[in-house]
C-alpha cells in the first residue's frame, strides 16, 4: 500500500472534481488525490491498497488474464461528489434511455415501451433466482454494469455509474442530493398522501408512512412514465395490476421516502459492520437481514427508503431510476469487503439457486451462469467476482 498516503494535510486535492472526469482514469493518481470523508471511504482505500498489491502480483506471475488495469479503469463515485455537469450528463443519459423504444418481445411484454423498461422486464423475469441466493451479489453487479454500459453505448454517456451513499443522509434522506428535487437530483419525495405505511420483509416488518406516498413532486424525472405493474406492491393503497405484470398501465412514479427505514438499517455504522464481516456468508446474512427477527437488512432497507411505486416492488424496483444508484452502493460494499479479504474473496460463494433455498436447490458454483436476457450475453459467476475481471473494469472511490 505504498502510495496510499491519504490522510494528508488540508492542502490535499479535494475529493470533488472541478472539471468533468474522463470515461477512464488513472486510478493511481485518483486514489492518491482522494480525501476520504468517512470511515467507509477509509476502509475502501485500505482495500484498494490490497487490490493494487494483488494486481501487481498477478501481473508479475502472469496470472492476470483481463486487459483491465488500474491505469485505465472507470471510477464510480458518490452522487454527492459529482459536479453539476456530471450529474446532468447522467440524468440526460437516463432520460435518453427512457425515450428510446423498447427492444423486447411486445407480444410477451406489451407494457414495455422504452429501453429503460427493458431492464425492468429482465429484473422481473429473474427475480425468483437472484434474491436471497448465492448469485445475488454477482448478478446485480452484472445487471448494474449492463445498465451503465447501455447508457454509454446507446446514449453517449461518458461518465461512470454513480452510487448513493446511504449512511451520509440516513437520518434525513429526502434532503440528500439524490432526492432533493433539484435539477441535479433524481427527483424528490412524492406529494403527501395519507396511508398506512408499507409491508416489508415478506410481511414480517411494517415500515410506517413517510411524508410522501403520491406522485413525485419535482426534479428531472417528475413526469416520467411508470408503464408496467404494479407487480408486487407493498405500500398501502397500491394494488397489483389485475391485467398482469407486463400489461400496459401508465401512471406516475410514486415515492414515500422513509427516514425510518434508512435510520434504522442503513447508517454508516451499520454499513461498516457489513463491510468488515469475515466471509461472504456473514456478509450476505447481514445484507439480507433477518425478517423474522425484525431486521430488514441494508439491501431491502434501501428499497424501502425509496418506497412508493415501483421503488419497493420486489419485481419492478428498477422502474425507479434511483435503483441503480442503490445497487451501485450495494456493489460498493461488496467491492470493499472483497478487497479487504483478498484473494479468498474472489472465489468465496455461499447460498443456493432459489430465494432462501425455497424450494430446495443446488448450491451456487463459480461455473453457474448469470443471464441477462435480451440485455446482454450470459457470463459465468467466476467472471463477475472481480470488478477488474470478466467484462468489468471499474473501482469505487
Amino acid at each position: 500500500m505504498r502510495f496510499f498516503n491519504v490522510l494528508v494535510a488540508a492542502t490535499a486535492v479535494s475529493a470533488v472534481a472541478l472539471v468533468p472526469r474522463m470515461e477512464t482514469e488513472n486510478a493511481h493518481e485518483a486514489i492518491e488525490n482522494f480525501v476520504p470523508e468517512d470511515d467507509i471511504a477509509k476502509l475502501g482505500l485500505a482495500g484498494l491498497g490490497n487490490l493494487t498489491e494483488h494486481e501487481e502480483a498477478a501481473v508479475k506471475s502472469k496470472a492476470k488474464r483481463s486487459g483491465c488495469s488500474l491505469f485505465d479503469v472507470t471510477i464510480r463515485r458518490d452522487w454527492a461528489h459529482l459536479i453539476a455537469s456530471e450529474k446532468k450528463a447522467y440524468i440526460a443519459a437516463v432520460q435518453c434511455l427512457m425515450a428510446a423504444p423498447s427492444r423486447v418481445d411486445h407480444t410477451l411484454y406489451p407494457g414495455a415501451k422504452s429501453r429503460f423498461d427493458d431492464f425492468i422486464v429482465v429484473h422481473a423475469n429473474y427475480s425468483r433466482s437472484i434474491h436471497g441466493t448465492g448469485n445475488f451479489l454477482t448478478w446485480h453487479r452484472y445487471f448494474t454494469w449492463t445498465y451503465e454500459n447501455t447508457l454509454k453505448k446507446e446514449c453517449g454517456y461518458k461518465g461512470a455509474q454513480p452510487y448513493w451513499n446511504w449512511g451520509t443522509w440516513a437520518h434525513d434522506p429526502a434532503r440528500s442530493p439524490v432526492f432533493d428535487g433539484s435539477d441535479t437530483s433524481l427527483g424528490s419525495d412524492g406529494s403527501f398522501v395519507a396511508h398506512n405505511g408499507s409491508v416489508a420483509g415478506r410481511g414480517a416488518i411494517w415500515v410506517p408512512s413517510g411524508k410522501g406516498g403520491g406522485c413525485m413532486k419535482s426534479g428531472p424525472f417528475k413526469n416520467m412514465a411508470n408503464n408496467m405493474g404494479p407487480m408486487q406492491p407493498t405500500m398501502h393503497g397500491v394494488l397489483a395490476n389485475p391485467a398482469g405484470f407486463y400489461a400496459y398501465n401508465p401512471r406516475c412514479l410514486k415515492r414515500d421516502i422513509s427516514a425510518y427505514a434508512s435510520s434504522t438499517w442503513t447508517t454508516t455504522r451499520q454499513i461498516i459492520t457489513l463491510i468488515t464481516t469475515r466471509g461472504v456468508k456473514a456478509f450476505q446474512d447481514n445484507i439480507n437481514g433477518d425478517f423474522a427477527a425484525g431486521n430488514l437488512g441494508i439491501h431491502s432497507a434501501g428499497h424501502y427508503t425509496i418506497g412508493g411505486d415501483p421503488g419497493s416492488d420486489f419485481y419492478q424496483s428498477p422502474g425507479d431510476p434511483v435503483f441503480y444508484l442503490h445497487h451501485a452502493m450495494v456493489d460498493r460494499t461488496y467491492f470493499i469487503h472483497q478487497t479487504l479479504n483478498l484473494p479468498g474473496s474472489l472465489t468465496d460463494l455461499d447460498g443456493t439457486q432459489t430465494v432462501f433455498n425455497m424450494p430446495p436447490s443446488p448450491e451456487t458454483s463459480l461455473d453457474d451462469v448469470l443471464g441477462m436476457g435480451p440485455l446482454g450475453p450470459e457470463i459465468k459467476i467466476r467472471d463477475a467476482m472481480s470488478t477488474l475481471g470478466g467484462p468489468f473494469c471499474y473501482i469505487y472511490l
